[in-house]
């Protein structure tokens, strides 16, 4: 029996060869507004993977007064048709169809940065989001912008694009159709028909601009779950007009607005949220349309997928977040291998460093963005093979193990433990949100399973049966144990959050969590603790903001959590001492800008504050390595191997047992180090 997300697809005029395509989106690798030689390489990394159809471009600007705050890449200039050209041209050679998202961002977007232009919207209303008021579009700004998407269109068929897709995700053109930006009383405001006028314009341009030469389609919102803004019913009646008009050839349904951190944290659902929530909604809009429908939202493995194609649900499967776990997803599927892929697990590091300024990188794939230094697939070795050993199967020790094992080397994985995991296990254990972090595990585990790893659980080691082993390569990846030392006094009387995720603590009464990471650790302690009955709670940070490390789709989830709870918030406290009071702890925080002291009474103390490196066996083996456990910084950085002696084996530690770093810089040290060993 076929697999259904293996079946061609004709979309319009273009030919699909399966029904796997991952949307538009822009994960920072643009400095200049083309495609970087980085950014093609993450693209081809899909197409030589077996995707259908990908989606280039995410948020594409077609005009100067829609900054590209992320590495968006700029159709309002020409200089974007000849890298543009060779990506295409790159992609298509692997069989895969080309498309980009063009837009104008409207009031989504910052007046400082770029040319420093005022943003535009259909009304003075400021956006949540970017925290900025727009000037109100006039009629000439409107006749500019029409114009500019036509020009821009033009480019994209020059730069040898299948299609275009206009973005109505909270940008300038459904800011027109939604009353929470459009308060006109002109032709473009008021009545439905007047509020997709621009819309309509827009359209127009396009095909007076282009024809039929390259598909036409549009993103849009299918509810924006909004105060006042557009309901199912009247984005359907938009949809169904526009799939009337004859101006479009596909429609890409997503879900709520993205205007807002609460509504962007729902448009692309972390960890712990129900897989594709928008389907159905997706499906509504097919049923009342002529149209093929694309959809992606929380689409992260094939089981999924392949439900709502042989339902049909949809036509196209997007998969996009599921491609950066994993690019490889088709030709695993083609060849038989689906148990193999490595599935997307929600975590959304991805999209919360680009809202840090960061660009996007996968918690689990370090290949994923790097493909110029690290190879999608490991390189067998062309040297001699070699004994390998690992002491600690986290994330880290499990990743060095299944490369080393990849790379054709004989390696024996050390555990103390009676499962591996590490710190992950526990993590997972915080709340439902945090469970699928076993996925970056499991998956690892199944994978030096597969390689013929001797993994050894129960296995605590020091250096004497390390060197029983007689290794050529060590690779220490012990973790590290919960690090109280930044207190004045009162250590004994705190337990960590590992003590209460483990059950080797029980917590009681009114509780005080010092949180000095500032990520999900000390929010995740809370929703544990909630979940159990205990109502007194305090979440106590240094920062200026709890969870100031969280931002996009993860963090407005767990503040939600935190606000129904009732856990009291206080930041800009850190905790310098825990005495013992008469029946209970007292608690001394002190203001990090005044500097000024005041106690808390509680039952109980949790602290979350890192790691401190976990030292042995790795000081232990140091004088026998060969290399005194002293890592190339240069050739690490460089993509080149470590230097290599004759005699002895060499000696590297990772991840927390170097530092307090966590999951994805373990995992990325052990690949880059290993790969090359």
């Amino acid at each position: 029996m076929s697999d259904p997300l293996l079946e061609p697809f004709t979309l319009g005029h273009v030919q699909l060869k399966n029904r796997i395509f991952s949307s538009s989106h822009a994960p920072g690798y643009n400095t200049d507004g083309v495609p970087s030689e980085r950014y093609m390489a993450y693209h081809e990394e899909k197409a030589k993977g077996g995707i259908g159809l990908t989606m280039i471009g995410g948020s594409s600007n077609v005009s100067p007064d829609s900054a590209s705050l992320w590495g968006q890449m700029y159709f309002g200039s020409d200089a974007i048709i000849d890298p543009l050209s060779e990506m295409t041209d790159r992609l298509h050679g692997y069989g895969t169809a080309v498309m980009c998202q063009i837009t104008h961002m409207g009031r989504r977007n910052v007046s400082n940065d770029g040319d420093w232009l005022p943003t535009i919207a259909p009304s003075p209303v400021r956006e949540p989001m970017h925290r900025g008021w727009p000037k109100e579009i006039e009629k000439s700004d409107i006749r500019r912008v029409v114009a500019d998407f036509g020009a821009a269109a033009v480019r994209a068929r020059a730069g040898g694009l299948d299609g275009i897709e206009l973005c109505a995700t909270s940008h300038l053109i459904d800011q027109f159709w939604t009353p929470l930006s459009n308060r006109r009383t002109d032709e473009y405001g008021g009545s439905l028909e007047n509020r997709m006028r621009f819309t309509v314009e827009v359209l127009e341009s396009i095909r007076e601009a282009i024809g039929s030469d390259i598909l036409v389609g549009i993103r849009m919102i299918g509810d924006e779950d909004q105060i006042g803004g557009l309901r199912i019913e009247e984005s359907a009646e938009i949809a169904q007009r526009l799939a009337t008009s004859g101006l479009l050839d596909f429609m890409n349904i997503a879900g709520s607005s993205l205007a807002t951190e609460e509504g962007l944290s729902k448009a692309i659902p972390p960890s712990g949220t129900p897989l594709m929530p928008y389907v159905s909604l997706a499906a509504s809009i097919k049923q009342a349309i002529d149209l093929p429908v694309l959809h992606a939202a929380r689409i992260t493995d094939v089981a999924s997928a392949r439900h709502a194609i042989s339902a049909g649900l949809i036509d196209l499967a997007g998969m996009t977040r599921a491609h950066i776990a994993d690019p490889h997803i088709v030709a695993k599927l083609e060849r038989g291998d689906e148990q193999r892929i490595r599935v997307c697990v929600g975590a959304s590091f991805c999209i919360n460093r680009l809202h840090q300024g960061l660009e996007s990188i996968c918690i689990q794939n370090p290949a994923t963005g790097r493909e110029a230094k690290i190879p999608q697939l490991v390189p067998k070795t062309k040297g001699a093979i070699k004994k390998a050993v690992v002491v600690g199967a986290g994330p880290g020790g499990l990743e060095a193990a299944r490369v080393l094992a990849a790379r054709g080397h004989n390696v024996v994985l050390f555990e103390a433990q009676d499962r591996v995991g590490g710190q992950v296990v526990l993590a997972a254990r915080a709340s439902e949100r945090q469970a699928e972090l076993l996925g970056i595990v499991g998956w690892l585990e199944q994978e030096v399973g597969y390689l013929g790893v001797d993994l050894r659980l129960n296995t605590p080691v020091d250096a004497t049966e390390v060197a029983q082993e007689e290794p050529d390569i060590v690779i220490v990846a012990t973790g590290g144990f919960p690090d109280a030392s930044f207190l004045d006094e009162g250590e004994d009387l705190m337990v960590s959050s590992w003590d209460v995720l483990s059950g080797n603590a029980s917590v009681r009464g009114r509780v005080l969590i010092y949180d000095d990471h500032g990520s999900e650790h000390g929010p995740s302690i809370a929703e544990f603790l909630s979940g159990r009955g205990l109502s007194d709670l305090e979440l106590v940070t240094p920062d200026r903001l709890v969870a100031q490390d969280l931002a996009a789709t993860t963090g407005p989830a767990y503040l939600e959590m935190l606000y129904e709870n009732d856990v009291v918030m206080t930041p800009d406290h850190q905790l310098v001492r825990v005495k013992q009071g008469d029946g209970a702890l007292v608690a001394t925080l002190r203001n990090v800008h005044t500097r000024q002291e005041r106690e808390r009474t509680v039952d109980a103390v949790v602290f979350e504050h890192g790691v401190a490196p976990n030292g042995e066996p790795y000081m232990s083996l140091r004088e026998a390595s060969s290399n005194g456990g002293v890592v190339d910084i240069e050739a690490l950085i460089g993509g080149r191997p470590q230097p290599t002696s004759a005699e002895g084996f060499v000696l590297h530690r990772i991840g927390d047992a170097v530092a307090s770093r966590g999951i994805p810089a373990a995992i990325y040290e052990a690949r880059r180090l290993c790969q090359l060993l």
